[in-house]
């Protein structure tokens, strides 16, 4: 998404992404595209549910301004599209002025950063071409809220988010990510401040999203359960560093990785008897990470390579990655 700031900074490796579900083998590197290119991507083909909604909802809006601006932010040249269509059925359904500015929806709709545009958007009187732009947008806005499986969104649109639940404020949030039908949906630990009930309200949203939406959807979350429920292939990270990439049912079943190992018998299970398993030690400082192998200071197979040699992802079978120098030890 390019929104870490400095001192943050990519020190490695490529980001490929595919913008076109029409030519499946055209892939565009994102690491080093210009902030210009980058805002045409971000929220119009990637697009990201936070943590934590009331960060992501603005207080002092109501919930249908905030969709709306969306919609006109990211989709200013097909509402002018669907508004210059309007007019061509009924000229004056919005008023005079709208019809005597149709010229500039035409325009828009073919370059919504058209510098006519953003002269007229500081005339005063000049500005009201937008008006039949906001009402299109908040028509789309009860669309969308109402495709997320809420009753009555019209009623959701004039309220303000405090009005809302934690569920609903985390919908009102995926409803603003879905807004520009984004191809990548990036989901950063989007139900980990719901309780159990309105967490899997989330996620059966979620899949449902995936099927029918968007074409994939990257979730991040630490909650080995919604891995199992939701995923497709899995990357497991520590301190930074991808330890094993592998299908859902070939991690769960399979795992090589010491420290995968170690987290899914550290998960309670109904069988178990007696204490918990745990992980000895603790995560190290990112700031000074341990040398070699980040997981070695607390890893039980891990010999001189290990502290000395960073793992390479290697391939184990067409489908299992794994970072280790010892995976074979931990089968």
């Amino acid at each position: 998404m390019g929104l870490v700031r400095p001192p943050g900074k990519v020190v490695g490796g490529s980001i490929r992404f595919r913008p076109d579900r029409k030519h499946p083998d055209q892939c565009e590197e994102l690491l080093f595209q210009t902030e210009t290119r980058l805002q045409t991507i971000r929220g119009n083909q990637i697009a990201m549910i936070f943590q934590e909604p009331n960060a992501a909802l603005d207080a002092v809006m109501t919930i249908g301004k905030q969709v709306a601006e969306v919609f006109l932010f990211h989709c200013l040249g097909r509402l002018c599209a669907d508004v210059r269509d309007e007019l061509a059925v009924d000229p004056f359904k919005h008023g005079l002025l709208p019809r005597l500015l149709q010229p500039m929806y035409d325009l828009v709709a073919r370059d919504q950063n058209t510098f006519r545009q953003k002269l007229t958007d500081r005339l005063p009187v000049l500005k009201r071409w937008r008006k039949p732009l906001w009402i299109e947008a908040q028509k789309r806005a009860a669309t969308i809220i109402g495709q997320l499986g809420i009753a009555q969104p019209q009623e959701i649109l004039s309220q303000y988010p405090h009005h809302l639940s934690g569920g609903m404020k985390q919908r009102m949030v995926i409803a603003m990510a879905l807004a520009a039908d984004p191809v990548l949906l990036i989901a950063d630990e989007a139900t980990s401040n719901l309780d159990v009930t309105i967490q899997a309200q989330i996620l059966d949203l979620m899949l449902k999203l995936k099927e029918t939406i968007v074409s994939a959807l990257l979730f991040i979350t630490h909650d080995l359960g919604v891995v199992a429920e939701i995923c497709d292939r899995v990357g497991v990270m520590y301190a930074g560093t991808l330890c094993e990439v592998a299908t859902v049912e070939t991690l769960f079943n399979q795992p090589v990785h010491p420290y995968t190992r170690a987290l899914l018998n550290s998960v309670p299970k109904l069988t178990n008897q007696g204490e918990l398993t745990t992980i000895s030690g603790s995560v190290p400082n990112l700031l000074t990470p341990p040398s070699g192998c980040r997981f070695h200071p607390r890893c039980r197979i891990a010999g001189h390579i290990c502290k000395n040699q960073k793992p390479r992802l290697v391939y184990i079978s067409d489908t299992h990655q794994v970072a280790c120098h010892h995976w074979e030890k931990s089968k």
